[in-house]
């Protein structure tokens, strides 16, 4: 399955715990849940994946972490705030960049049309 085919299933099963949750949770509700709906909807998914940072050849645990992972290849940046920002976007980019992945999902559940918090990042590896 192509990062576009994935991007897609994972958007719609996204609408769904949207759809059950509302906004106005916090973050770390709308995670786990899409965790949970991700997971037994036969994915393989990693929750807060380390990720280091590689510099000069020296490998780096600087705290970085992925909220979700899908099937090694799509990232799933998660956010339950009033408006996605720069930094926001910055920070998926960067996680893309560093874990070599073509493609992520910058999630804002805290809208109330989820299709109105969501962006696809795609990095030009």
């Amino acid at each position: 399955m192509t990062e576009n085919e994935l991007s897609n299933k994972v958007i719609g099963i996204a609408i769904d715990v949207h759809n059950a949750l509302g906004p106005g949770l916090l973050e770390s509700a709308y995670k786990e849940c899409l965790f949970y709906k991700l997971g037994q909807s036969g994915f393989g998914v990693h929750k807060e994946k380390a990720l280091p940072l590689v510099f000069e050849e020296v490998k780096l645990d600087c705290g970085y972490r992925l909220d979700i992972l899908v099937e090694n290849k799509l990232l799933i940046e998660v956010k339950s705030v009033e408006a996605i920002n720069d930094i926001h976007l910055a920070q998926t980019l960067t996680y893309l960049k560093l874990g070599n992945y073509k493609l992520g999902l910058l999630i804002n559940f805290n809208v109330l049309r989820l299709k109105d918090g969501i962006r696809r990042i795609a990095n030009g590896i």
